[in-house]
Parts: C-alpha cells; sequence; structure tokens
C-alpha cells in the first residue's frame, strides 16, 4: 500500500494569548471541506484541568472538536504538563524532559494517518521548550511552512517582524497569517493592518473580528488555489 502524504502546518503566534487555537480549530473545519480525514496536533500542552476525572488541556481538546477523526492522545498530544506555565518550566516542575524527536516521529505517525495535519506550537515562536531548545528547534525539526497568527494589539508590528524573521532564520517559509483583532480599543488598526500586509509577504487568510465568544466554526478561512500545494 502507497505511504499516504498528508499536507501539514505549523501554527505560531506573536506571543500568547493570541489565538493560535481558534486559527487552529478553524483551519481544520475549512481543511475538512477539501479533504476527509483531518487532525489536530497540540505537541506541547502546559495547564491541565480536569474533565470526566481525566486530566486535559483545553486547547487540545479544542482540536480533538475540530478534527474529523480520532487519534490516539499519545499522538495529537506528545507532551501533556500539568502546570500552565512556560513549557521548559512545566516540565522541569513534572520531572520530564520535552523530546523534540519524539514529537517528530508521532507528527510522522499522524501524517500517515490523515490527510491533513494541523500543529498547534505552545506560546510565541521562541518559546523555551527547554534550557536549550525552543518552540523554533521544534517547528524546524517538522520542517514544516508556518502560519503566523498577530495579535494585533500595540506592539504587534515589531513582534510580527521579529517572528518573521526567526521564521526564515530557521529555513522556514511563512505559509500565510491570520489578523487577530484581540484589542478592539487599538487604535490605527486599519493601518496596522496595511503594514502587515506590505511586510509579511504572504496571503492573509483571515482578518478576524473582535469576538467575546469566537467559535471556530464561524471564523472564515481563505485558502488560496494554490495554498495546499505549498503545504506538501
Amino acid at each position: 500500500m502507497a505511504e499516504r502524504h498528508a499536507i501539514s502546518c505549523f501554527v505560531t503566534g506573536t506571543d500568547t494569548g493570541v489565538g493560535k487555537t481558534l486559527v487552529s480549530a478553524a483551519l481544520l473545519h475549512a481543511l475538512a471541506r477539501h479533504h476527509t480525514r483531518v487532525v489536530g496536533m497540540k505537541p506541547v500542552a502546559a495547564g491541565t484541568t480536569l474533565v470526566q476525572g481525566i486530566e486535559a488541556n483545553d486547547d487540545v481538546l479544542a482540536l480533538r472538536a475540530a478534527s474529523t477523526f480520532s487519534v490516539p492522545a499519545a499522538l495529537d498530544n506528545p507532551v501533556l504538563l500539568p502546570d500552565a506555565v512556560s513549557p521548559h518550566i512545566a516540565a522541569a516542575r513534572a520531572g520530564l524532559r520535552i523530546n523534540i524527536a519524539h514529537i517528530v516521529a508521532c507528527h510522522r505517525q499522524l501524517a500517515q494517518l490523515a490527510d491533513a495535519v494541523v500543529v498547534e506550537g505552545a506560546g510565541g515562536f521562541l518559546v523555551p521548550l527547554s534550557p536549550l531548545e525552543t518552540g523554533a528547534d521544534l517547528a524546524q525539526a517538522l520542517g514544516l511552512p508556518v502560519v503566523l497568527v498577530v495579535g494585533l494589539r500595540l506592539g504587534c508590528l515589531n513582534h510580527a517582524l521579529l517572528t518573521l524573521e526567526a521564521i526564515r532564520a530557521r529555513g522556514l517559509s511563512l505559509a500565510g497569517w491570520v489578523a487577530n483583532h484581540v484589542d478592539p480599543a487599538m487604535l490605527a488598526q486599519d493601518d496596522n493592518l496595511d503594514f502587515l500586509q506590505q511586510r509579511l509577504g504572504a496571503p492573509l487568510l483571515a482578518n478576524v473580528a473582535h469576538q467575546n465568544a469566537p467559535d471556530a466554526r464561524t471564523l472564515t478561512i481563505k485558502l488560496p488555489p494554490t495554498w495546499q500545494q505549498t503545504l506538501r
């Protein structure tokens, strides 16, 4: 039997709390319109709550809800850490070390099961995973095109351009980006959006208006006709 070749992307953000999970889930819904077997992956999740007596992470649950089929938890969330702090601190508290090679192997297995895989990173692109490794090292090891979620608020231009430089420095491509209006009181939002469209050099997949209770199912992701070829 021929090996399955899933399309895949790595979702990162200009910071934590900018809507990576919302966008990742929306991407899953968008991809599900073109593919049967679509699955999300949260390689490293920090922070759990009890759900029906089982420790679970909200981001992981959201990605599972947006996926079209289920996989073992060890594949779509290889590292689950109890404390909602930086992954390297959460891992140290749990007596664990995050193994990037193991995460890459899990993604490879998912890519053999699925038609499309959306991988959501933790925090910002350079979030520490250990004293020496960061989320950028993970993204580089996976070798996937990157989707950048920009939280539109004061300082976002600097954060977006720094993240773009870090992505390119790892030899990765920016497949697209999403503007998420996380601060409704931000001044000159349109001017900031125009600047980013000129400088990021990648398709704007969505311009997300501020919502008190955002729902990934109602978020429109515009996939350019050739975009999926970029992810192969």
